[in-house]
Parts: structure tokens; sequence; C-alpha cells
């Protein structure tokens, strides 16, 4: 059993993920769920390494909880908040910037390559911890923060990729 915590509490993401439909974006009902379901995020790799628990099944769970997760609180937040259309523009160039590593890691090394930086985790959190601002400062200042550590995170991945610096 202990073995299995870690892909337990993944599999709560997901869960908790499809409730978070139920709740009106920025409910209490709904910031709980929203916590539960970050700190499943936070804690379960740290499990499955201290369990020696780490497979392949356990990291595409991972990832489709991730998936699941963000997929279903933008479907929530994104039509609750105004967005400005200078934070669309700024967005879409990291977009851009992330694809493009993508596609450069692809064709350079035939593989698909996702960097876990420490840049890419503190753009993680600072995007989580987002919707929690949003009572209490204007989404405008919050995104600049946010948008500037993601373009730098953006920008020192695609580095990484095209020299193989960080690359295992």
């Amino acid at each position: 059993m202990r073995k299995h915590i870690a892909n337990i509490l993944t599999g709560c993401r997901v869960f908790g993920s499809i409730l978070l439909l139920f709740f009106p974006a920025f409910s209490l009902a709904f910031y709980i769920t929203y916590l539960l379901c970050g700190f499943s995020d936070m804690v379960d790799g740290t499990i499955a390494r201290k369990t020696n628990s780490i497979s392949k099944f356990g990291s595409q769970l991972d990832t489709f909880a991730d998936l699941v997760f963000v997929v279903i609180s933008l479907f929530k937040l994104l039509p609750a908040i105004h967005i400005p259309g200078w934070l669309l523009i700024w967005c879409g160039v990291i977009a851009v910037i992330k694809i493009s590593n993508i596609i450069w890691g692809y064709v350079s090394k035939k593989q698909f390559i996702s960097l876990h930086t420490i840049m890419n985790k503190v753009t993680g959190l600072l995007l989580f911890l987002l919707p929690l601002t949003l009572h209490f400062w204007k989404l405008n200042y919050t995104a600049i923060a946010v948008c500037s550590i993601a373009t730098l995170s953006a920008i020192q991945e695609g580095f990484y990729v095209i020299t193989d610096s960080g690359l295992k």
C-alpha cells in the first residue's frame, strides 16, 4: 500500500479537478478543492521518491493529472476574469517560445524534452498562486511579475535545449 500512496494522491488530483467543475469560480469550495489539488501536485513526487515507488506509470499519471487540473482550472477561471489584450499577447509570446523549444528539442534530439528547471517550477508555483491573489491585487500587476518570470524561464529552457545544458 505504501508504494501506491503517490499514485493515489495523483489520482485524487484528477478527481479533485473534476470536482472543480461543480463549484463556482472563486467560491470557498472552489478554493479549498483548488488548494488540495495543488498540494497533491507538490507532494506526490516527493512521496514517490521517498518510498522508492517512482514508475513510468506514475510519471504519466502525474502528467495527465496536471493536464486535467490546468485545463479545468482555465475552463473555470478564464470566463470569470477580464484579461487585457497586452496580457494575451505576452502569453502568446511565451507560448511561441515554449512551443519553439519543444520543436527544436524534437527536431535536434528526436525526443520530447520537458525540463524541470528551478525557473519552470517557480513559474508553475506563481501560476498556481495567481488565482488566489485576484481578490487582493489587480491582475495587471500580478501578471507582470508572473509573465516576467515565465518569459525568463522559457528563454532559459530554450538555451538549455539548444546547448544541451541541463539535459540528461
